[in-house]
């Protein structure tokens, strides 16, 4: 070949061989430098989904004994409603009743007025005295 021995051209080969794989095993390295980094980081983030995960079950509980609690609350308060809208309609029923009474009353009071005679007015004693007098003194002033 070009003036070189054999044995020289495969130590060459081979050392350019064993360079290459040096250079090889260097970029693997970085690269599984980089998984190691990646996979730390893959494991703190699944520690944090883990986390965030209790805390949402967590919140979830909270809010379904929130939603209970309401749930009861709203239930007593509509009953409590109800019963008032119930009494407010009897009261309502009661009021009408007496109105209709009161209107029935003040007719027939009113229609008896229209029929009785009107009263006499009895008159009264200190009136009549007054009367009285008044009456003896225009006699006297007549009869002087």
């Amino acid at each position: 070949m070009f003036g070189l021995p054999l044995g020289l051209f495969v130590e060459i080969a081979v050392a350019i061989l064993l360079a290459l794989t040096i250079g090889y095993c260097v970029v693997l390295n970085e690269r599984l430098k980089r998984l190691h980094a990646d996979r730390d980081a893959l494991r703190q983030m699944v520690t944090d989904l883990i986390g965030a995960t209790n805390l949402a079950n967590t919140a979830i509980k909270e809010l379904k004994t929130t939603a209970v609690e309401a749930d009861l609350s709203l239930t007593a308060r509509l009953e409590e409603a109800e019963r008032f809208g119930i009494e407010l309609a009897n009261h309502v029923t009661a009021g009408t009743m007496l109105m209709e009474r009161i209107a029935k009353i003040t007719s027939v009071a009113r229609h008896s007025q229209a029929m009785a005679p009107a009263p006499v007015e009895e008159p009264n004693k200190v009136q009549s005295a007054l009367q009285q007098l008044t009456d003896r003194a225009r006699a006297r002033g007549n009869a002087a």
